[in-house]
């Protein structure tokens, strides 16, 4: 079969996954359109990519219907980390919501197949490890999480009513920790803070005792995986978890920092934030099934690669 071109919408293209992805499907040689309000996203995170004609990049709000002719539609915008989408957490209900529900909507009227971008959030704190896709959860709906994680609870109820009353066609991937190089300086996510805090010579900070945790997924891994995943037939609709199987301590990874940018930083230690997660490890069974995935970058050669990026951050700022 030959190449067929598509017509791609990234919904949060500037974002840290998004302009990942974004490269990627240009690199594949497919007309992009990047959507994102900027509220996280950063349009560095694309420049590479404005002078290519198979790219465009367009200031929108998801939660704001749009009108395009597209024939995929990879639905990412939402803040992704604690400090951003607790900030304002109705607008990141709204964003998860009514971002949602406006693709969604893009999808049915134009036949467009839909990718949702949810989360291990969904899972909550785990009472079952590692998290299988049939596991519902144990999220606490009145926390200060409870935007996002219900939010993107109540985006994945609507991608399959939408399968099942319209049917859209859908495909729904549970994220779990990534990082690497575009990641946010002030994210507030561990693997960022703590280069950032190592490359300035600031104090790692480690809340709790550092026993929690986490498996660290490198971006060029998730990214494969999500369109493994759009490349599916209509019958996988997800969800399908995507993430890395091998997980350590936080305080392990504060420590392989460390080791690694050759800072003198200490280790301090923080009281643990309400409702966070102390394990977080996906079963990847059914992407390796389904997919034929599982990730290749070993943790020390992405953390390397997202260490140089930051250091270039740090020049930056002086």
């Amino acid at each position: 079969m030959g190449f067929s071109r598509k017509r791609i919408l990234v919904s949060g293209g500037a974002g840290f996954l998004g302009s990942h992805l974004c490269t990627r499907l240009v690199e594949a040689g497919h007309d992009v359109l990047s959507v994102d309000n900027y509220f996280t996203g950063r349009k560095e995170n694309i420049a590479h990519l404005l002078s290519n004609p198979r790219f465009e990049a367009m200031r929108h709000d998801v939660t704001f219907p749009l009108y395009v002719e597209v024939d995929e539609i990879y639905n990412l915008a939402c803040p992704a980390s604690p400090i951003h989408y607790q900030f304002d957490p109705v607008q990141t209900t709204k964003t998860s919501v009514v971002g949602a529900i406006n693709m969604l909507g893009l999808a049915k009227r134009v036949k467009a197949k839909v990718f949702q971008a949810s989360t291990s959030e969904v899972y909550g704190d785990p009472e079952v490890h590692p998290q299988t896709e049939d596991y519902r959860g144990n999220v606490n709906p009145l926390g200060p999480r409870a935007c996002y994680d219900e939010g993107k609870r109540a985006a994945e109820t609507l991608f399959f009513d939408y399968h099942r009353q319209h049917e859209v066609r859908i495909k729904v991937a549970r994220i779990f920790n990534t990082y690497g190089p575009r990641m946010h300086p002030q994210d507030g996510r561990v693997v960022s803070n703590f280069i950032m805090q190592a490359l300035t010579g600031q104090p790692i900070t480690l809340y709790g005792t550092g026993s929690q945790t986490r498996a660290f997924c490198f971006v060029d891994d998730l990214v494969e995986g999500f369109i493994r995943l759009m490349g599916t037939g209509d019958e996988v609709t997800g969800p399908v978890n995507l993430g890395n199987p091998h997980e350590i301590s936080v305080r392990e990874l504060a420590e392989r920092v460390i080791k690694l940018t050759g800072s003198k930083s200490e280790i301090v230690f923080e009281p643990l934030p309400q409702d966070d997660p102390t394990q977080r490890c996906p079963d990847i069974g059914l992407a390796r099934r389904t997919l034929g995935w599982e990730p290749q970058v070993p943790l020390e050669k992405g953390l390397q690669a997202t260490i140089d990026y930051f250091k270039g951050v740090v020049r930056e700022r002086g």
